[in-house]
């Protein structure tokens, strides 16, 4: 036999203010499936033929340990091979590359192209990927590849991050991470230089880390100051991605 049910049930006790929602462990992107995205795979494309054509143009002129050895030309290959796979991934509907990486990559060109603006274009002598002694003139090849790989190839991966990419991606937890490239380059530049003959004017391909001139300690000082800037400029990129709106509704 059951028992009875009685006929006054006592009243519930009240919840003391607004339930509280607890976050769920499971990102929106494994239940939101995404889209295609044939126009940002479109432009990812373009982005990506522009680096590859300006560090194939400089391997024409130059010689290719010495094009290879450039940070700027790193840089460039690497967002060559992101944006080639980011374009892939838009046009298939499939998730996008970790934020880290593009992260990095977008930190990189512009890296390589704030340093080219602001510590390499008025120098004296000239400036040169290939060692030349004379100013690149406007619409020769190795001025092209100046504009290509610090002009018009960061600004394409800047519109990308602004115009294509959703906001709030990026993390503070990533920028040590994204400085640890930067420090193995710095290390790679001395390495490489031990291994050149003193009177190589190809030894330092950068006038700031040249020991010859400045001595390890300037030298040093300088690498310092630079990982400071580029650690200021990743946390900037940070809060710039969490605060800019987003521009688009789909993850890309």
């Amino acid at each position: 036999m059951t028992a009875p049910i009685p006929r006054d049930i006592p009243d519930l006790p009240a919840i003391p203010g607004p339930p509280l929602l607890v976050p769920a462990p499971v990102p929106a992107t494994a239940v939101v499936a995404p889209v295609r995205r044939p126009m940002a795979a479109l432009c990812r494309l373009l982005i990506a033929v522009a680096a590859a054509a300006g560090v194939a143009l400089e391997l024409l002129i130059g010689t290719p340990a010495r094009t290879l050895s450039y940070f700027s030309v790193q840089a460039n290959i690497l967002l060559a091979l992101v944006m080639l796979l980011s374009a892939a991934r838009a046009s298939r509907a499939r998730r996008p590359l970790p934020s880290g990486l593009t992260g990095a990559t977008l930190l990189y060109v512009v890296i390589g192209a704030l340093v080219y603006h602001l510590l390499l274009a008025r120098t004296t002598p000239p400036f040169s990927m290939t060692g030349g002694t004379a100013v690149p003139e406007r619409w020769h090849a190795q001025w092209a590849v100046l504009q290509f790989l610090h002009v018009l190839v960061p600004a394409a991966a800047v519109c990308d991050w602004l115009f294509l990419t959703p906001a709030g991606r990026l993390h503070l937890r990533q920028t040590a991470t994204w400085l640890l490239y930067p420090l193995a380059y710095l290390a790679f530049s001395f390495i490489r230089a031990a291994f050149l003959p003193p009177g190589d004017p190809a030894r330092y391909l950068y006038p700031f880390l040249d020991v010859t001139a400045h001595g390890y300690r300037s030298t040093l000082a300088n690498a310092l100051l630079l990982g400071l800037a580029m650690y200021a400029l990743a946390v900037l990129l940070v809060a710039l991605d969490h605060t800019r709106p987003t521009p688009v509704r789909h993850r890309c």
